[in-house]
């Protein structure tokens, strides 16, 4: 009887940890603002050292996504999106469209960036084909850089605002057969907006509830505290300018929270089960 206690008894609990893990609620972190700067390139390459899948949005029109580039092709267990801009919100560091002012006029200011805010874009006089141009030579430049690119989704998410813009974004990724971020029916929550001292409690507690009849997104804007990272006022959210060393702190706070004992533990322990948006598109197909 002992024997054969010892004989079963691995596999049996080999096989209650499996069931045990497939019953785990799951979870999608995707890491936005990638190639945004160095700080923000770093933070991401911090969190692939854990080894957790995760997804990352990058910015394709930002001044350091090559430097995100290079990044990502050292951690293949990362999946790779394109975060498709029209804006530009930073004041004194800004970018405009991969095409060139020239190429898209209505999609630019005075001085050849994109709008700072969404309202901005919106009250343009933006041309939808432009749109369209633009964003498929962002989605283009990414295919090019030979990541594997397996999504697309929207920064500020001003390229959701309006049905019109919804179906140019629909329209780009069928044409380059790409899934779009949250049209797999994914719970949603974002780190962004709560305070730089709470961010780690509120990912656990969101975590302790998470669902288990559906994907749990949560989004992340991760930055190391470099100088670079602390210059950074945004045009657009004047809480996220106030607390401390302002943006900065606040995504250094999310990186915390991503390197944090305790989210390692939820994942080591099956608690919770970290999939990404390429296993997502490979469960539809």
């Amino acid at each position: 009887m002992i024997a054969r206690l010892f004989r079963w008894g691995l596999p049996l609990l080999a096989t209650a940890r499996l069931a045990a893990q497939a019953a785990a609620p799951e979870v999608l972190l995707r890491l936005d603002d990638v190639g945004l700067n160095h700080a923000v390139n770093v933070a991401v390459e911090r969190v692939a050292a854990t080894g957790m899948p995760f997804s990352v949005s990058v910015l394709f029109a930002a001044p350091r996504y090559e430097e995100a580039v290079a990044i990502l092709k050292r951690h293949p267990q990362i999946t790779v999106g394109v975060h498709l801009a029209v804006n530009s919100e930073w004041r004194d560091y800004r970018w405009g469209p991969v095409l060139g002012p020239a190429a898209v006029p209505s999609l630019v200011d005075a001085d050849g960036w994109f709008p700072a805010s969404v309202d901005a874009f919106l009250a343009s006089r933006f041309d939808l084909g432009e749109i369209e141009r633009e964003i498929d030579a962002q989605v283009r430049r990414a295919i090019g850089t030979g990541l594997r690119i397996t999504y697309v989704d929207t920064h500020m998410g001003t390229l959701n605002s309006t049905p019109a813009l919804r179906a140019t974004v629909e329209r780009v990724a069928r044409k380059h057969r790409l899934a779009v971020s949250r049209t797999f029916g994914e719970s949603y929550f974002t780190l962004w907006g709560v305070p730089v001292d709470s961010k780690k409690q509120s990912l656990l507690a969101r975590l302790a509830v998470a669902k288990r009849d559906t994907v749990n997104l949560i989004v992340v804007h991760a930055a190391e505290l470099l100088p670079e990272m602390t210059t950074l006022f945004d045009l657009n959210a004047p809480a996220q300018n106030a607390s401390g060393a302002g943006v900065a702190a606040h995504r250094k706070s999310e990186l915390d929270a991503m390197l944090s004992a305790e989210l390692a533990q939820l994942v080591r322990s099956g608690a919770i089960r970290l999939i990404t948006y390429r296993h997502l598109v490979e469960r539809r197909r």
